[in-house]
């Protein structure tokens, strides 16, 4: 005799199991930064893939996945006139993001962020096609990650979330990092709930 899993139920929406759903508590902001999330496809099933929580607070955003077969990803439409193109990059050698860059080419952002550890988004920034004309910028150093439930070998590496809370934090308003940190900071209290407390019903018995 012995015991199996059955399958989590989760949220459509905010990828949380359905008795911990951040959905209530998720703020809508409606900006005129673009935030462009590109994921490795081995990431999305992933739940603890911080990223895309983001995309349902920002209704001004869009998911692209990389590496689906027959699917290669272009940027080039980012590329017009009327907006500028950043891509948030891990790499020292790159500008600050900064009230100061921005006033350079006040112009409204498209934000492109990387969804994966430090050395997958430093890889992506290098192979995306159609990204040529994007500046490529880097957060201020700033508090370590929250989040804890996967490793980070980096010292400084931050969930996917936490550097879109902080670089909107620059791009918008501090209103909007803290809104935003404060909906990931629900999201790891309930994670770790989870991970402590198994849903009720959530082992069968087989003979």
């Amino acid at each position: 005799m012995g015991v199996r899993p059955k399958r989590t139920n989760r949220c459509q929406r905010c990828r949380m199991r359905e008795d911990l759903c951040l959905c209530p508590s998720i703020p809508l902001y409606e900006l005129a930064t673009r935030l462009v999330l590109v994921m490795h496809y081995r990431e999305l099933p992933k739940t603890t893939a911080t990223g895309p929580l983001a995309l349902v607070a920002l209704p001004n955003s869009e998911l692209r996945v990389q590496g689906l077969q027959d699917q290669i990803l272009d940027f080039n439409d980012l590329h017009t006139p009327q907006r500028r193109t950043l891509f948030l990059y891990p790499g020292e050698e790159v500008p600050v993001l900064s009230r100061e860059f921005l006033e350079q080419d006040p112009r409204p952002v498209n934000l492109v962020v990387p969804d994966g550890n430090w050395s997958q988004a430093a890889r992506m920034g290098k192979r995306l096609p159609g990204l040529s004309h994007a500046e490529m910028v880097r957060l201020p150093e700033g508090p370590r990650t929250q989040w804890g439930i996967r490793n980070e070998p980096h010292p400084h590496g931050l969930a996917t979330f936490e550097a879109i809370a902080r670089a909107y934090g620059i791009i918008e308003s501090l209103d909007v990092q803290a809104g935003l940190e404060e909906l990931f900071l629900l999201m790891v209290k309930r994670t770790r709930q989870g991970q402590k407390t198994p849903k009720a019903g959530a082992m069968e018995q087989l003979c």
